[in-house]
């Protein structure tokens, strides 16, 4: 597999934190990973683009207000596998939550997400 296609399957899953709205997360989470995507994430394991959705739209609904989810890092791809740095901050200068995610593929799609989340940082201002 290209580490383009990678890239682009990584962005575009980022991206459903990000969206305008939230009618356009599962479109966005449908373009980069399998029905059956297994998410391993802080509260452990679940499958489907649902799950997935869940989880993201918990992270847009953050109290502080819907935050951003970036990629900080290039794509590391050695196989299948692939993994990249990830950073969330919350909107006004709100807690940041950095850390890795490490994602297999299918087919160009991801249909395996695990989730290594680090500690919650402020901002720098």
């Amino acid at each position: 597999m290209q580490e383009d296609t990678a890239r682009s399957a990584i962005d575009t899953f980022l991206s459903a934190f990000n969206a305008l709205d939230d009618s356009y997360v599962t479109p966005l989470l449908s373009q980069s990973l399998t029905s059956d995507v297994i998410f391993w994430g802080p509260l452990g394991r679940s499958e489907g683009i649902e799950a997935v959705e869940r989880f993201v739209l918990d992270i847009r609904r953050h109290p502080a207000g819907i935050g951003t989810m970036v990629r900080a890092s290039g794509v590391d791809m050695p196989d299948e596998w692939a993994r990249y740095q990830w950073v969330f901050t919350t909107p006004d200068g709100g807690p940041r939550l950095t850390g890795t995610d490490v994602v297999h593929f299918r087919r160009s799609l991801i249909d395996q997400v695990i989730v290594f989340a680090g500690d919650i940082e402020p901002s720098a201002s």
